[in-house]
């Protein structure tokens, strides 16, 4: 069964305050990392967000999926730059990203009717 959106945002705030907790350097650092290469730069935070999209339906990850899809919509990402994002990765992902990009697009219809 597919998570809502609401319990997909409290797991993963729940799981990551969980992995935080700890002592470790190097965890802390990569999360740290991870949320600093989607700041503004060069690149518009709009633009790293589509990038990592793209990233996560090659990956075939479902969550990173997922939390892009919410990345992109607070960036203001149009439900015509999704889709065209969306083709960019089943080109450079083929066949194999269509069961992904089937659930990306449920998140991102559900994602865009909650902004709505």
């Amino acid at each position: 069964m597919t998570k809502t959106l609401a319990e997909f945002q409290a797991e993963r705030i729940a799981a990551n305050e969980r992995i935080l907790s700890g002592d470790d350097r190097t965890i802390k650092r990569f999360f740290r990392l991870d949320g600093e290469a989607y700041e503004e730069g060069a690149l518009p935070a709009k633009t790293k967000e589509l990038l990592g999209l793209v990233a996560s339906l090659v990956l075939r990850c479902d969550d990173c999926i997922t939390y892009h899809v919410i990345q992109c919509a607070q960036c203001g990402v149009t439900q015509a730059e999704f889709e065209e994002t969306f083709a960019v990765a089943l080109i450079v992902g083929g066949s194999i990203v269509i069961p992904h990009l089937r659930r990306a697009y449920a998140r991102m219809d559900e994602v865009l009717q909650v902004q709505g």
